[in-house]
């Protein structure tokens, strides 16, 4: 089983809309696929499904030392895509939970995933590098970072790289997959100008090729509680994920079984 971290170092990057259309393509493609939400905001229960704020989730894994995973699994209307939303233990509601010393108990979470025969889990993850996320990272193959096209936060990518490499050292497994730009705008300049800029200040293999544009309809398949490519008019845009799906499909090892 592949188990693939996105993270960023701030909030507001289109983290969670990669998340769960990344996963929904992953799914598409025949693979068993769980989306994780560890975010205690919990936006991808939120996104697809108005019941996650009464469910139990991945926090409350963390809390119980007597949870099973199956508890916690969510199926959607596509049987190779469930989702494990963020759960209700508000002690971490305002990051005043733990700030690190899960991953034992998330190792656990995911031997019992691949116990149940998932080819892919996608945990959508808290901004930072830090607490549950840093732990996250501790158990994943691969991390995914996107970045939206815009000037500032271009510069911090490379600190945001240097530190996912640093990880390395605590889960040599742990394969720095590359950025996804995100939120791009070709109609202006600046946008533009900050994804020529980020792909010059990187070296070439560390930025994907498949870029997310900024569009209403992710806010639109958010509205409806669906994945964008659901959609009627969703098919160009779910094009895009199929295309990042197959290009990280070349970067992941070993390869994901089809």
């Amino acid at each position: 089983m592949t188990t693939l971290a996105i993270t960023s170092q701030k909030g507001g990057v289109g983290k969670t809309t990669l998340s769960i259309n990344l996963a929904y393509a992953f799914a598409r493609s025949g693979r068993k696929t769980l989306l994780v939400d560890t975010d205690p905001q919990g936006s991808v229960g939120l996104s697809l499904t108005r019941q996650s704020r009464h469910l139990s989730g991945f926090y409350d894994f963390l809390e119980n030392p007597v949870m099973n995973v199956g508890e916690l699994i969510v199926p959607t209307r596509l049987p190779t895509f469930s989702l494990v939303a963020a759960g209700q233990s508000s002690a971490y509601e305002f990051g005043s939970g733990p700030v690190s010393g899960n991953v034992h108990r998330i190792r656990g979470f995911v031997s019992q995933i691949r116990a149940m025969k998932y080819d892919v889990c996608i945990f959508d993850t808290a901004a930072g590098l830090f607490g549950v996320t840093a732990d996250v990272l501790g158990v994943s193959n691969g991390v995914i970072v996107p970045q939206q096209s815009e000037p500032l936060g271009v510069r911090s990518v490379p600190k945001m790289l240097e530190a996912l490499t640093r990880m390395r050292a605590v889960n040599p497994s742990l394969q720095v997959l590359g950025v996804v730009l995100t939120m791009v705008k070709k109609e202006l300049s600046e946008s533009l100008e900050s994804a020529q800029a980020l792909r010059g200040l990187l070296p070439e293999e560390m930025v994907m090729q498949t870029e997310i544009p900024r569009n209403d309809l992710y806010v639109q398949a958010s509205a409806r509680g669906l994945p964008v490519g659901v959609m009627a008019e969703g098919s160009e845009t779910l094009a895009i994920f199929e295309q990042l799906r197959l290009e990280l499909e070349g970067r992941i090892n070993p390869p994901i079984p089809a």
